[in-house]
């Protein structure tokens, strides 16, 4: 067989049951007991097992996303690899899947996958979420497809993909713009493509970044709390189109002139952030200022891309070019 799936096990609820002690679930299942449930799965594939942990998702942190991305790009160069899965805590899910896509590079499918409900739970997601996957990263039609989320049979791009259901075993969505594609009858089937994909070359990760959410009546607190106590970067998730409230404009002002750059995404689902406003607050105002903008990125995709990005660079003009490519058209 010319096909070889690496599946790297970090944890989360495909690994989990109920420990009756506390009736809770807790971290219980090995690979080796997860991958038994997945039927038949020897007749597409050889599987490798790679054991990197049995981490809850709210247990990944940025350094270990890293020290993961090191991992997969040392498994996916090897030659009798033909694709990695990733298995992972759906918490922060997405998080480890964009900065796989923006640190790894390689032309062979990378999947991320997990479970909605624990083997404890009538209608465990795992073995069929963590099926649809290898099927995914064997064929040969997800290649040079970046690194793609597969659950609920449902093909998401890492970088479109978010967590929008606490319960539903169809969780992950790409609000934007809808999936990549579908697994039926164990075929990955793809309806559309995505045109660009940013790659950032580091092997180390800034870990003092702020996300902040703009609500009605924010002040200038927060942020000069986080530039006071040494952050290097701040993404605010501002209101509607990239606008913030006027009280705010000091503390911002404030980032900027330290040069820390500040990156501006909106708290709204779809949509892109603009500088179409030009009252205090307005997108045009922080603009001015020398915000960056950061186009339809959600907030927790965005503190990943200017970690990595701040690890390369302390460069505001260079980072502020990777987060608007694209974005700005003559008008």
């Amino acid at each position: 067989m010319d096909n070889k799936i690496a599946v790297i096990f970090t944890g989360g609820t495909i690994s989990m049951k109920v420990d009756p002690r506390i009736n809770a679930a807790i971290p219980a299942l090995s690979s080796e007991e997860i991958m038994a449930m997945v039927s038949n799965i020897e007749k597409f594939t050889d599987i490798e097992i790679i054991n990197y942990g049995k981490l809850p998702g709210p247990h990944m942190t940025p350094e270990k996303m890293m020290e993961l991305s090191l991992l997969v790009r040392k498994t996916i160069s090897r030659d009798d690899i033909t694709g990695v899965v990733v298995t992972h805590g759906t918490d922060t899910l997405e998080e480890t899947a964009y900065l796989l896509d923006l640190t790894v590079k390689s032309e062979k499918p990378i999947v991320v996958v997990g479970a909605m409900r624990n083997s404890s739970e009538l209608g465990y997601d795992g073995p069929s979420n963590l099926s649809a996957a290898i099927s995914t990263a064997s064929s040969k039609n997800a290649r040079n497809k970046g690194v793609l989320v597969v659950m609920n049979n449902e093909v998401n791009a890492a970088s479109e993909a978010i967590k929008t259901n606490t319960l539903t075993v169809d969780t992950f969505k790409s609000p934007q713009f809808g999936p990549l594609g579908v697994v039926d009858n164990d075929e990955v089937i793809f309806y559309r493509d995505i045109t660009t994909h940013d790659h950032i070359n580091t092997k180390k990760i800034e870990p003092n970044v702020v996300l902040l959410k703009c609500t009605a009546g924010m002040n200038s607190d927060l942020i000069n709390f986080s530039i006071d106590n040494g952050a290097k970067g701040l993404v605010i998730e501002a209101f509607g189109r990239g606008n913030v409230a006027p009280e705010m404009l000091n503390g911002i002002k404030r980032a900027i002139d330290n040069n820390i750059p500040v990156v501006i995404v909106s708290r709204c689902p779809k949509g892109r952030v603009l500088d179409s406003y030009g009252y205090p607050g307005g997108g045009k105002t922080l603009k001015d200022l020398g915000a960056i903008f950061g186009p339809n990125l959600p907030g927790p995709k965005a503190k990943i891309k200017l970690m990595l990005l701040l690890s390369t660079t302390s460069d505001v003009k260079e980072i502020t070019e990777v987060f608007e490519r694209g974005i700005y058209v003559k008008r």
